[in-house]
Formats: C-alpha cells, structure tokens, sequence
C-alpha cells in the first residue's frame, strides 16, 4: 500500500550507524516475507560471512519492513563500499520461504539503483540452496571489486561458479 515504506531508516536507527571503513555492510531484512528471513536468514549471513573471509564486514543490520534500498542507506552509513541485502521476497504460489540477495557497488542513500544492482532470487531449500548461493554472492563480489561495478555491467559468466551437484 506504501511502497516507499522500509526504504529509508528512521533517524534513531541512523545514529547507530558507526561511519569507518569497510568492504561491505550486510542488511538482513524481511521484506515482503517474513517466513524467508526467519526460515533461512541467519543461516544464510552465517554461509556468506563464512564464504568471504577477506572481506572487512560493517556490522549486519537487521531490517524489519525493510526493502532493498535500505541498504545503500545502511552501508553509506556505514562507508561500505558494498551493499549486500538479504530480503524476503514477494511469497509466490509455493514459495513463501524464498531469499533474495542484492548486491550494490558504492551505494548511496535516496538513489534509485535497480539497473546497478546484481540480484539471486530464489535461494531456499527448494530452489537455490544456500551454499550455492552464497558462493555466487562471493564470486560477484570479488568481481565487483575487480571492476568497480554491479548491476548491468557486472555480468555473471564465471566459468564453473557452482560447485558440481553432489
């Protein structure tokens, strides 16, 4: 009914945000499914954190109504150079517990990035599995690095990026 609701923090919310210098700030938020958060998220945080040792993490956020823009604002916040949102995404027929991970190079707060953001969508037990996709998150994010760029520019053609099924 609101769809600028849950983009942006509430004042209080901004002064916890610890400005220093990291690689990349994680926004856990629900979005438009609680269920997925709550079924996959922590677990989810614990593979990527897991994945991406060289990486210097901001604190992880924790969003309630939160959609993905929050996270630029989040990581600009924090002087991440990177946004990475783990969100709830729109419950489908049959799939009310599926994650989607978004990925933003230099964000910044108030601007519509959608075209400058990679996505995973479907990460659950019954699609995407976690490890899958956090590896994925890892590969994109080194090449984001490498590149200077997300989005439409930073396109997925990593040769073997999953690991064989097994």
């Amino acid at each position: 009914m609101n769809p600028d609701r849950g983009r942006a923090l509430d004042q209080a919310s901004v002064a916890k945000l610890a400005h220093g210098t990291f690689d990349a700030a994680l926004v856990i938020a629900d979005g438009l499914s609680a269920t997925a958060i709550h079924a996959h998220g922590a677990a989810l945080a614990r593979i990527v954190l897991s994945q991406t040792p060289q990486t210097k993490w901001a604190p992880i956020a924790i969003v309630r109504n939160g959609r993905v823009a929050v996270g630029d604002q989040v990581a600009e916040g924090y002087g991440a150079e990177m946004a990475v949102v783990l969100i709830g995404e729109r419950p489908g027929l049959s799939a009310a517990d599926a994650i989607g991970i978004y990925l933003t190079w230099r964000p910044r707060a108030g601007v519509t990035r959608d075209a400058e953001r990679n996505c995973i969508s479907n990460v659950r037990s019954g699609g995407l599995a976690l490890e899958h996709a956090a590896h994925r998150l890892a590969w994109l994010m080194a090449q984001a690095r490498k590149l200077g760029t997300t989005g439409v520019a930073l396109k997925e053609d990593a040769p073997d990026l999953l690991p064989p099924p097994g």
